[in-house]
């Protein structure tokens, strides 16, 4: 039977605060430090390996976490959620996205409908769909091929299929898959919508409208700057856009659209790049057998995380040692550092993930919880931020978990040789310096110039970023970011933290306010 208990309560975490802290310059220096980085490593999926030798863990440690995962039944709860028990407990909502890319455990069937079946059957329609504007047997009106594809969404309807499709862009051209050219318009701002529109030609670009109520403010918003673009242009907008939305949302069923491709309630926008949100700009992207990969790197992932066995667990023991760090060493933030430019997003993706998972204060019964949960996540690729922010990462007054993502190869497979070393080389020779500098720092007489050292990271490691290894990724921080709301005891599948703001925007373009809400908005001239 699974129970939902504090973390705070469980004996294995007390037990665990009274485990050595361990010193990781001693760890990492020398031979010791070799050895961390032969052992301390956990296969993922699409050839990856996760290798966490520089985190401030330790066989005393890995037992104490194993504990834990036992204890909290992580494993149960991952289960009860791909079989579809009713996880989101704040909006009463079964959580589904693994069953958007493979079928673990038991038949779900929700609202009389299997769900399996019926996200196949959307991935099938947008196929079909995506297969029909390649070989020109869906046109504009003048019968001429789409060449550029338009995601108009925000949050999780931009965040994430934006990161995937910028992660695969070159890959996809270097190997002959590569369609059409996407773009995204995602910001109220007018300038956003207006760059975009200047930059494509609308009359060969397909529009997808990407919102599950059909009635997201910015969504729809940005939606008629496009139509009324289209229709300066001389244009039919019914005829350059599709809709991406529920069942039951009044975009379903309008004639505005070429096509409606659907999602359901049971899948949060944060997690929904493998649903048909993502599914829908990827496949005309790059075409279907692309997002097809990419959705079998992330169920492989998945099928990972069912392992009981924590250390050949990498989502499970990266969410376990996360929360060490949080809990215990009491570290406030994460910073996720890939060292490839194809990611440059994907810090961005795992802000919303993370941030607005589990980024909350209250228990799944709605009880103030006593101890920190969710991290602060921000990031940049390598090695840009090395010139930005790692100063703080290095010398600063707090110490930032890190959690690097570095590949052997890159995707274009153009390189050059520069004082005897390829650009590659010297990218992977920055990520590997960096994590040894963090960990063991460099004494010096010169307080400006000495590092102190002990300052954990972790490192996911692959051959180059591809569907398969992206889809990984993917899946392997959802997977984290949801162990952890197990650990937290916080339901990571509900963000009510986003809905007040947009109350109180609608309060003010109605003209319906007072108090500071009212000198804000004639400050604005609203």
């Amino acid at each position: 039977m699974i129970t939902w208990n504090n973390l705070d309560t469980l004996e294995s975490f007390k037990e665990l605060s009274n485990v050595k802290k361990v010193n990781l310059v001693e760890a990492m220096t020398g031979e010791n430090g070799a050895e961390r980085v032969k052992n301390y490593s956990v296969p993922m999926a699409a050839g990856l390996a996760y290798n966490y030798a520089a985190k401030q863990v330790d066989d005393e440690v890995l037992e104490g976490l194993k504990k834990l995962a036992k204890e909290a039944q992580l494993t149960e709860k991952y289960a009860a959620l791909y079989n579809g028990e009713m996880i989101n407990t704040g909006e009463k909502r079964l959580v589904l996205h693994q069953l958007t890319r493979g079928q673990l455990g038991d038949t779900v069937t929700a609202d009389g409908v299997d769900k399996r079946a019926f996200y196949v059957e959307q991935q099938q329609k947008i196929a079909d769909f995506a297969n029909k504007v390649h070989a020109g047997e869906i046109t504009n009106a003048a019968g001429e091929k789409f060449t550029t594809v338009v995601q108009i969404g925000i949050g999780g309807s931009d965040l994430g299929p934006r990161a995937m499709y910028l992660a695969l862009e070159n890959w996809a051209k270097k190997n002959d898959k590569f369609k059409m050219e996407a773009k995204f318009i995602s910001n109220v701002d007018p300038d956003d919508a207006a760059a975009v529109l200047n930059s494509i030609d609308v009359a060969h670009s397909i529009f997808v409208l990407v919102s599950k109520s059909g009635t997201t403010l910015e969504t729809l918003t940005n939606e008629s700057f496009v139509k009324d673009a289209l229709k300066n242009a001389g244009l039919d907008a019914s005829k350059h856009m599709i809709a991406v939305t529920s069942e039951t949302s009044p975009l379903a069923k309008s004639d505005d659209y070429l096509a409606a491709f659907f999602m359901d309630d049971y899948i949060g926008g944060r997690y929904s790049s493998t649903s048909a949100v993502g599914g829908a700009v990827l496949s005309l992207a790059f075409g279907p057998e692309v997002f097809a990969e990419f959705l079998e790197g992330a169920a492989e992932e998945d099928k990972l995380a069912k392992n009981e066995d924590v250390m050949q667990n990498p989502a499970m023991l990266d969410a376990l040692i996360g929360v060490y760090e949080r809990n215990i060493l009491g570290y406030p933030s994460t910073a996720v550092l890939p060292y490839s430019q194809a990611l440059s997003r994907f810090p961005a993706h795992l802000q919303q993930l993370d941030m607005e998972s589990n980024g909350k204060s209250v228990n799944r019964f709605g009880e103030p919880v006593d101890y920190v949960t969710g991290p602060v996540i921000f990031g940049e690729p390598g090695t840009n931020g090395q010139h930005s922010f790692y100063q703080l990462l290095h010398q600063g007054t707090d110490i930032v978990p890190l959690q690097f993502i570095g590949f052997k190869n890159n995707q274009m497979g153009t390189d050059v040789v520069i004082q005897d070393s390829t650009s590659q080389q010297k990218l992977c020779a920055n990520v590997a310096a960096q994590i040894v500098a963090f960990a063991c720092g460099k004494a010096d007489d010169n307080r400006n110039k000495n590092f102190e050292g002990g300052r954990p990271s972790s490192i996911i490691i692959g051959e180059q970023v591809n569907p398969a290894s992206l889809g990984t990724l993917l899946a392997h921080f959802e997977n984290k970011v949801m162990f952890q709301g197990f650990l937290w005891n916080v339901n990571s599948f509900d963000q009510e933290g986003v809905q007040l703001g947009k109350v109180l925007a609608k309060r003010v373009l109605a003209h319906e306010t007072d108090g500071a809400l009212k000198v804000f908005s004639d400050l604005l001239n609203i």
